[in-house]
């Protein structure tokens, strides 16, 4: 059984890339932080009494839920909307922007010079933008066999599916990253560290 301080360093650990999978999926920073912070409640008020060891799995396996719960509430919404919007007025007033999303720092490996810092700043600028392009299981997959660094099994635990897709998904996110990169004048090597299984 995790104690209360393991629940907290967890949920400190995660809680930044959590937020860029759900900016990513989501596209609304405010929509993002809900998905993140119901998630991190869910692990803490059900999973509490388990291994700190088990929490990656559980935690990633709730956060893939609520992005999806997130996406069925907004196709319902959408549908409502739709059917009353025809009975209403043609205003106009959409405030939103599907491309704007919000940075969360990472202040690791920052470079020394203000050049450094501003190249590299552009360059995952960029990588967020391609991995922002990926299908949504493409990047589900991607996002926790690179950035949360899960192998094939907990992947396609976490994701609900067989690891034979798992690896499919990454095959196919990998290959349209690169293409994507490719374009940008960068290589797949900045963006992957870990070796597919």
């Amino acid at each position: 059984m995790a104690t209360r301080q393991e629940m907290s360093d967890f949920l400190a650990s995660v809680e930044k890339r959590a937020f860029k999978q759900a900016v990513y999926a989501v596209r609304q920073d405010e929509s993002a932080l809900d998905i993140v912070q119901d998630a991190m409640m869910k692990l803490a008020e059900k999973y509490a009494d388990r291994p700190n060891t088990e929490f990656p799995m559980l935690f990633q396996r709730i956060l893939q839920n609520a992005i999806r719960d997130w996406f069925r509430r907004q196709k319902v919404r959408s549908t409502w909307t739709t059917l009353f919007s025809s009975f209403g007025s043609k205003d106009d007033d959409d405030d939103f922007d599907i491309l704007e999303t919000l940075r969360a720092e990472d202040t690791s490996n920052v470079p020394v010079s203000p050049a450094a810092q501003l190249e590299q700043s552009q360059v995952l600028a960029i990588i967020e933008q391609c991995i922002a392009k990926l299908p949504g299981r493409q990047r589900e997959a991607f996002m926790l066999r690179y950035w949360e660094e899960f192998d094939v099994a907990e992947t396609a635990a976490a994701m609900g599916c067989s690891e034979g897709s798992v690896k499919t998904h990454c095959s196919r996110a990998v290959h349209a990253l690169a293409i994507m990169l490719k374009n940008q004048g960068l290589t797949l090597e900045s963006v992957l560290s870990p070796t597919e299984n």
